[in-house]
């Protein structure tokens, strides 16, 4: 005898939706205290965490020129160490060359940027806006106070989101000989732990971190060029102008770059407002296009063609990644934080797939639950 179908009153109905939302309530719940317990556990260990995040992120950055080394018949440690050695002369020239004229026109930079602040508040409870002062005031002031605070930390060397229990040179050092043994090793990890896990963990280990090791390598390489390029594009165009401060704020806004979206924004902001302090409001105006002209061509040109879709994230997740990241760390957090963001969709990308290879091919493209209901819906009629 067929079973018969279920009869769907209100009462069943509005039951079915309460054990819903108790199953994911009691979900949600453990996947709070999950994340809880995981960020616990790494502010915690955010001194070990630290350099070897940077040195993953320089890794690969560095990894492309070694494997060319490598299939040269190099071996990986010389290969490892000679690109090493370079990219530290590289560096060294370019902190030598640049990072003395930034840290000393630091100050006068937030100064500038403060003063053109004023002269912002000053026009806005003018005509004709006609504002009122205590609309303005305390976001200008604060500001004010976050510039003069970074140009401290900038021309003294503090940097706050590195713990004070660690110098900076040991980070620094930390990073370079872990730099050095991911790309001088690094091809030996994927298949070690495929060996490690057995063939179904290991199958997915290998292929997931292998997609995310491509997609932070694309980013970083991608959004150092399209930095260059728009640190490029304003220094040129302030140089232009006129401006004594053009080749600091050209490099404030390369690094700026490395935080999308943000760091675009206050970089470009505190070009237009030392040029209006340092030339007039003319060239500032002129700054402002250049600024968004650049912004226009780096979002809409630059990380589409260069970046394609590897990164693949809303500009939405981008800027609550950034958030969220500043927030919990600081600087670190808002420059780690896209490349975190980026793993992770990765991660649910591949598991996603997994999802789809798992279905029966015989399973509706709907939700087979619903399709059920409806089915036995229609019976009961």
């Amino acid at each position: 005898m067929a079973e018969q179908p279920r009869i769907r009153d209100r009462g069943v109905v509005i039951d079915d939706a309460f054990a819903g939302l108790q199953r994911w309530g009691l979900r949600l719940v453990v996947i709070a205290a999950a994340a809880y317990v995981v960020g616990w556990g790494i502010g915690h260990v955010w001194m070990v965490l630290f350099p070897v995040s940077m040195a993953l992120i320089v890794a690969t950055v560095l990894s492309p020129p070694v494997s060319w080394l490598r299939s040269k018949g190099a071996p990986a440690a010389l290969a490892a160490g000679v690109v090493i050695v370079a990219f530290l002369a590289t560096l060294g020239g370019i902190v030598t060359f640049l990072i003395p004229q930034v840290t000393e026109q630091a100050g006068e930079i937030a100064s500038s940027a403060s003063d053109g602040l004023q002269e912002v508040r000053n026009w806005l409870t003018g005509e004709p806006f006609n504002l009122s002062e205590n609309q303005i005031s305390a976001a200008i002031a604060a500001l004010q106070d976050k510039l003069q605070d970074s140009a401290s930390a900038i021309s003294s060397g503090v940097f706050t989101t590195i713990s004070t229990a660690t110098s900076i040179i040991i980070n620094i050092v930390l990073i370079l000989m872990l730099s050095f043994f991911f790309i001088k090793d690094g091809h030996r990890f994927l298949p070690w732990l495929n060996t490690l896990g057995g063939h179904r963990a290991g199958d997915h280990l290998t292929e997931v971190l292998g997609r995310v090791w491509n997609t932070l390598g694309s980013f970083i390489r991608t959004q150092t060029l399209v930095s260059f390029i728009d640190a490029l594009i304003i220094g040129i165009g302030l140089a232009i102008l006129g401006s004594p401060l053009a080749l600091p704020l050209a490099v404030i806004t390369f690094f700026g770059g490395y935080i999308p979206i943000v760091g675009a924004f206050i970089s470009g902001g505190v070009a237009v407002l030392v040029t209006l302090v340092t030339n007039d409001y003319k060239d500032a105006l002129i700054a402002l296009v250049i600024v968004v002209a650049v912004q226009q061509l780096e979002g809409n040109v630059l990380s589409p063609i260069l970046q394609g879709k590897t990164m693949n994230l809303h500009p939405a997740v981008v800027l609550l990644s950034v958030t969220a990241g500043g927030s919990l760390f600081g600087i670190t957090g808002a420059f780690l934080a896209v490349p975190v963001a980026a793993t992770v969709a990765e991660i649910l990308r591949y598991v996603n797939e997994r999802i789809d290879d798992s279905v029966s091919v015989l399973a509706p493209k709907d939700d087979g639950r619903a399709a059920e209901i409806l089915a036995n819906d229609e019976l009961a009629d």
